[in-house]
């Protein structure tokens, strides 16, 4: 188990990602409702909380429109449901950064537990028992553990059993389960990969988290779901979790509930405009993974979503005689391929590791990112493949193999063995 430290942040945040181009017929939609001037009510309106429903069943999760809350953005909503469960945290190691900022505002201990070498996303099951047991030994009272079934950082979806066992486990110890679900609709091969929500396992233990952002609208526009157990401790949850938005006093501006309710009808043109971003973001992470092995890197095969995760730990040597031995240096190195550093997800500062993002790939207008969604294989546009030989090249010059074929495409290596035991660690000590 590993405490978070209160303020892992050493270096100011990089600049987001811009996204993709935003869809015609969402913008017309928002510009239609401009004129709208009363805000969403604290949770969301009903009309807001119908879509809402409508897009859960779609997902096979019968839904009333009393079990949900909206809010403006997905570290809001987060924040409300930590202030709501009360107690201590427990997280994924590592995680998205957004999962440990709210707990630590609300001054909550935050406990990490490492993933397995399979897929991150999840605690290991056994990892995740004896972190909970650690914390109580340390005073603290663990009532929460976040999730992710289709993870970032790591671009992995942790498979079904996997999942069970953990979401029993954190049930047996008295635990919310908060399944943040963002990116389950960009799966890379849905063929191929199995995604369940916890809340088909254990409908009563488990609140669904949705950041709307990360497939169905623009990445500019703040707006998460959550759904709700149908209990009646899910009840006393849910009305606090809306007590705490209230208080926040920063509801969802009207013309933008207006536009995600439609967004959230999955018409045509936003089905089509998910899919296609699905197909994007698997094969320029497909060959992101590909640049990166070929270097000497570890990297787990990305299965959904725009990011990957990599270790550089196979590089340690030269990269040292280079100045560079922690991850805030190597995320400066690859800062234009959108890195951010494995100190920024709950990882040991000292391992070298770092997560790249497919939307660096996308170009730098409008014109370039829609081109990419418009071309059958993107890996032919030049911009795309020029920041993959440049990737190629820095590697190489940082210490790694010298790649042939760099920009193919081809996918890596499967089921590459990790440095010192595992991506994670054996989860440290406390801190």
């Amino acid at each position: 188990m590993q405490r978070t430290a209160p303020d892992p942040q050493r270096e100011p945040d990089p600049d987001p990602p811009v996204g993709l181009p935003v869809l015609p017929e969402l913008a017309a939609y928002l510009s239609a409702a401009a004129g709208r001037t009363a805000p969403e009510p604290p949770g969301g309106s009903a009309p807001l909380r119908a879509a809402a429903c409508g897009y859960w069943e779609r997902r096979g999760l019968f839904t009333p429109p009393d079990r949900v809350l909206a809010a403006p953005g997905a570290a809001a909503l987060l924040l409300a449901l930590y202030a709501a469960a009360g107690g201590a945290v427990v997280l994924p190691r590592p995680c998205s950064e957004w999962y440990a900022a709210p707990a630590r505002l609300l001054g909550r201990p935050v406990h990490l537990a490492p993933v397995p070498a399979e897929s991150g996303g999840v605690p290991d099951p056994f990892a995740l028992l004896e972190t909970v047991r650690r914390a109580r030994m340390h005073g603290d009272t663990p009532r929460v553990l976040v999730l992710s079934v289709a993870d970032d950082p790591t671009g992995t979806c942790p498979p079904p059993e996997q999942l069970h066992e953990v979401c029993e486990a954190a049930a047996e110890e008295g635990l919310w389960v908060i399944s943040d679900e963002s990116r389950r609709d960009l799966l890379h091969d849905p063929h191929d990969t199995v995604v369940l929500s916890p809340a088909e396992m254990l409908p009563g233990e488990v609140v669904v988290l949705t950041d709307l952002r990360a497939a169905l609208v623009p990445a500019c526009w703040p707006v998460a779901l959550a759904r709700f157990p149908g209990t009646r401790r899910g009840e006393v949850l849910r009305d606090a979790t809306r007590t705490v938005l209230a208080g926040l006093h920063t509801p969802l501006p009207g013309p933008l509930a207006c536009a995600v309710a439609h967004a959230l009808g999955e018409p045509d043109e936003v089905r089509d405009r998910i899919a296609t971003a699905a197909r994007v973001y698997g094969v320029l992470a497909g060959a992101l993974h590909h640049t990166l092995t070929e270097a000497g890197a570890l990297c787990r095969p990305p299965h959904s979503g725009s990011h990957l995760y990599a270790d550089l730990d196979p590089l340690r040597r030269p990269l040292a005689a280079r100045g560079i031995t922690e991850s805030v240096a190597l995320e400066r190195e690859l800062a234009p391929w959108s890195a951010r550093g494995g100190h920024r997800f709950g990882d040991d500062p000292d391992a070298l590791r770092v997560r790249l993002g497919a939307d660096a790939l996308l170009g730098v207008d409008a014109a370039a990112r829609q081109r990419v969604l418009d071309v059958a294989d993107p890996l032919e546009l030049p911009h795309v493949r020029a920041k993959l030989a440049a990737l190629a090249r820095v590697l190489e010059g940082l210490g790694g193999v010298a790649g042939v074929g760099a920009v193919s495409g081809m996918p890596g290596p499967e089921g590459e063995a990790f440095a010192d035991g595992g991506p994670y660690g054996d989860g440290g000590g406390d801190s």
